[in-house]
């Protein structure tokens, strides 16, 4: 205050910008719209709140941006939507499984349910 000089200091945000990297190599940028989409073919006709795929979302995004990377691969977001859908649903949580492992015929459906229940 003495020297009537000023200091002053500015603060930047970090980018929070996450790309995707899909099974074939490709990258595109985190869509968290298209994630929300995903999850409620998952849950369509099932007693889950649009609140609850809100909530899904809102934490599958947070925890990606914890990870600190700005590259994830779709296997990892694909995994964390798993572990919240099964704690919600059973069935949404098979359909998830269903196109996220790429499911072919009833057997895989077989193997899936069989190793998880």
């Amino acid at each position: 205050m003495k020297c009537n000089k000023r200091f002053t200091t500015y603060e930047k945000t970090k980018n929070n910008f996450l790309w995707v990297v899909k099974k074939d190599g490709k990258r595109e940028p985190f869509d968290k719209e298209k994630l929300k989409r995903g999850i409620l073919k998952a849950i369509e006709k099932r007693p889950v709140s649009l609140d609850l795929v809100d909530d899904i979302t809102d934490q599958v995004e947070r925890e990606m941006l914890r990870k600190e990377k700005e590259e994830i691969p779709s296997k990892v977001i694909g995994s964390a939507v798993l572990k919240r859908l099964k704690k919600v649903d059973k069935v949404a949580w098979l359909r998830f499984v269903s196109v996220y492992l790429e499911f072919d015929d009833l057997k895989d459906f077989e193997k899936t349910i069989e190793k998880n229940y």
